[in-house]
Formats: structure tokens, C-alpha cells, sequence
């Protein structure tokens, strides 16, 4: 059988890592389509749910020892990512999709400078700043933004973050069983605040197939190609690529949701990328964050 050329191997990855942000940011209109029906928190209560069903049949999670200690990382961890979830869709009421996810970005990228103290790094830091600085309300322009929209898409990255913190604590002591658990502690985290705003209506039948749907391109396809992906590729390069999610969200709102960008917008989500690729390429870190 002939061997696959070094090429092939690197871009086969690449290429995976791409159709998980495709997938990941596609899934991510769906899902507003279902603001309408249930809101972004019913939405959201579907999604985690839905997919900490999947999770669980194909990881079976009810295998890993758990103590009461490991289960406060755990425990953490699923809080961190059913509140992360949970902000991003609200913001994504009242601001673009490239613009949320260029926002929520700026979390992991605090994370990674945090963990760096050379000058450089202050050029990043400097770009991320400019790129906010672009997104904020301008009352004499057109195309101005919602500061709370804005507020709960810095927010979600800041869940963001404290999901990398202790997903790391949490995944050393369950290994393949943490992204299950973990999503099963966001489902039951968000799943009755979405009933409560729905008043029940999550369970209409109607919902299940596009709930479905979003569960299985937001979470479960993406996971296990971004899995595949990162066993094949440098973590450095891995982080790199992950930066250009932002301008994949916004082609996303673009193409499926109609969300037209003004120039600084887009500027905006540029400085942002170019932050977050420039800190995954040239950061060495000092701790264990990264």
C-alpha cells in the first residue's frame, strides 16, 4: 500500500480543522434561526442537551470513577461551558455572528498573554485592543452595535477561559470521559433555564430535527474532527489556524443569515485574527496554561 506523501499529511489535518470551524460557525446560524421559536436560551438548553445525549451514547462517561474531589473540576468545567454557551447565543440577539465569536475570542487570547511576559506580546494586546475599540457604539454611525450584545460576547470569552483552566484540571483526571461529563453538568445547568423561558415549549416535536442538527454541527462533528486535527498537527499551528474562526463566522452570518458588515467591523475582526494568530504563533509560555 503506498504511503501517503508529507503533503498529504499535513494538509489532510488542516483541511479537517477547517470543516470542524465551517461546521462549528454554520451550525451557529442554524441555531438563530431557532431564536424566533425559543429564544437564545431555549436554544441553547437544546443544543447542550441534545448533544450531552450524543456525547454520553458514543463515550459512556457513567464508566469513569468519579471522587469528590475530581468532581469539582468537573463540575467547574461543565459550569464554565453551559455559561459560555449560554452568553454567546444571547449576544448573538442583538450582534453579528463574526462580530460575537471575534469578541468571545478575545478570552483565550487574555488567557495565552497572561501566560507570556516578552515585548512582543504587547503588540498583540495592543491589536485586540484597537479591534474593540473599533466595535464600539459610535452614535453617529449607522451600523452601531449593542453594548449588551457586546457585553455578553466579552463575557462568554471570559467563560471561555475558565473553560480552558478547568477543562485542563478536569480532563487529567477523566480523560476521554470530560467532555461528556462536562457537557451533561452544562445541560442540566442551562436545560431549566430554557424551559423556564419557554414554558415548556423546548419539547415540541417541530424543533427536534433542526435542534438535532445544530447539536451535531456545533458539537459533536467539530469535537471529533478538531480531536483528529490536533493529535496531527503542532499545538502551536493547531492555535494558529483556530484564529481564522472569527472571519469564517462572519462569511457564515453573511452567507446564511444576511448580516451585512461595515468596513470597521470588518477591520475590526481582523485586528482581532491577527492578534490571536500572531500570540499562537510567537507566545512562550511560562506556566501551564497553554
Amino acid at each position: 500500500m503506498p504511503r501517503s506523501s508529507p503533503a498529504a499529511s499535513v494538509l489532510l489535518p488542516i483541511a479537517l480543522l477547517v470543516v470542524a470551524m465551517v461546521s462549528i460557525q454554520s451550525g451557529a446560524s442554524l441555531a438563530k434561526s431557532l431564536f424566533p421559536l425559543i429564544g437564545a436560551e431555549g436554544t441553547t438548553a437544546l443544543r447542550l442537551g441534545l448533544a450531552a445525549v450524543i456525547l454520553s451514547l458514543v463515550m459512556r462517561p457513567w464508566r469513569a470513577r468519579l471522587t469528590l474531589q475530581s468532581c469539582r473540576s468537573l463540575l467547574a468545567y461543565g459550569l464554565a461551558l453551559g455559561s459560555m454557551n449560554l452568553l454567546f447565543y444571547m449576544s448573538l440577539k442583538t450582534i453579528p455572528l463574526g462580530v460575537a465569536v471575534a469578541l468571545e475570542f478575545t478570552g483565550p487570547l487574555a488567557l495565552a498573554l497572561l501566560s507570556s511576559r516578552r515585548a512582543l506580546d504587547f503588540l498583540w494586546v495592543v491589536l485586540a485592543v484597537f479591534g474593540i475599540w473599533l466595535l464600539l457604539p459610535d452614535q453617529a454611525a449607522d451600523t452601531r452595535l449593542d453594548p449588551q450584545g457586546m457585553g455578553l460576547a466579552l463575557g462568554a470569552g471570559v467563560c471561555w477561559a475558565l473553560y480552558i483552566i478547568f477543562g485542563q484540571k478536569a480532563g487529567a483526571q477523566h480523560g476521554s470521559y470530560t467532555a461528556a461529563l462536562g457537557t451533561l453538568v452544562a445541560a442540566l445547568l442551562v436545560f431549566p433555564i430554557g424551559v423556564w423561558q419557554t414554558a415548556g415549549g423546548l419539547f415540541a416535536a417541530e424543533l427536534l430535527p433542526v435542534a438535532l442538527a445544530v447539536a451535531l454541527m456545533s458539537s459533536a462533528l467539530p469535537y471529533s474532527l478538531e480531536m483528529i486535527a490536533l493529535t496531527r498537527l503542532p499545538a502551536r499551528t493547531f492555535s494558529t489556524l483556530m484564529s481564522m474562526e472569527p472571519a469564517i463566522a462572519a462569511l457564515s452570518g453573511l452567507l446564511f443569515l444576511g448580516e451585512q458588515l461595515a468596513l470597521n467591523q470588518w477591520l475590526a475582526i481582523g485586528a482581532i485574527i491577527l492578534a490571536s494568530a500572531g500570540a499562537a504563533a510567537t507566545i512562550r509560555p511560562q506556566g501551564k496554561l497553554l
